[in-house]
């Protein structure tokens, strides 16, 4: 009887998320994936708190939330970014346009052309190829540019090789055509461009996938005991939570 009522205790009191997380092994490599609802979850981008400053680390964020009555559910670093934190690419939060979209190749991961816009709108959050993002102008409430493109219409970016040596922890986003169905991942491991594409296009059966970064890459995923710390991070893409929930 008194487990019974301290198991019924902890699962009362044990917060709710909006996200569902699990760790996963594919092709001998070990990641964490969260997927979320974009129609049921407050999916947003973040990157200045209301002093002006980055918030850097989950935790900042978490307790400015806190402030407000809220909480993070998920969270991750977003995007890449300059020695200020400053977003390198395209970034909008609150419908509010801090960088403009960048089209041309340069050097490094982001100008690993093609690379695109991760899009979060009304119920929905997509990933777009930059050349399309521009074209079909979508209706964002939230977005940030990274690359370079993981997947792209249902295929892998031309530019990774199977025989690829350079390893990195890595994370990104994939989405479905009709952006109903995101899901987000971290590797546990060092893994090339072309192992991660691959987890995308052939596990999680996305067509479109954004990388976001690596070796920084970072997640906070109470769910599975995840509240990464390091080095300080630019745009950050989280769920948030009413505490109450």
């Amino acid at each position: 009887m008194i487990r019974a009522a301290l198991a019924l205790f902890l699962f009362m009191a044990a917060p709710s998320y909006a996200v569902t997380c699990q760790d996963i092994t594919y092709q001998r490599n070990d990641y964490t994936i969260c997927e979320v609802d974009p129609a049921q979850d407050e999916l947003r981008l973040f990157l200045y708190a209301e002093s002006g400053t980055p918030y850097a680390q989950f935790a900042t964020l978490d307790q400015a939330l806190a402030e407000d009555g809220k909480r993070l559910a998920f969270a991750m670093n977003a995007g890449m970014y300059h020695a200020d934190r400053a977003p390198v690419g395209y970034y909008l939060e609150d419908r509010q346009e801090k960088m403009r979209v960048l089209e041309n190749a340069s050097p490094g991961n982001f100008g690993l052309l093609p690379n695109g816009v991760f899009c979060i709108g009304n119920d929905r959050a997509q990933v777009f190829e930059t050349t399309q993002f521009l074209s079909e102008t979508p209706d964002c409430d939230h977005a940030t540019q990274s690359g370079p493109m993981l997947v792209i219409n249902g295929a892998l970016h031309p530019r990774f090789l199977p025989d690829s040596t350079s390893r990195y922890i890595r994370n990104g986003v994939g989405a479905n055509a009709d952006g109903t169905r995101v899901v987000f991942a971290i590797s546990n491991n060092a893994v090339t461009f072309h192992e991660f594409g691959r987890l995308f296009l052939d596990h999680l059966s996305l067509p479109q996938a954004l990388y976001f970064d690596g070796n920084i890459s970072k997640i906070y995923a109470p769910h599975v005991n995840r509240a990464d710390i390091g080095r300080p991070m630019g745009p950050i893409v989280g769920i948030v939570q009413e505490l109450s929930d």
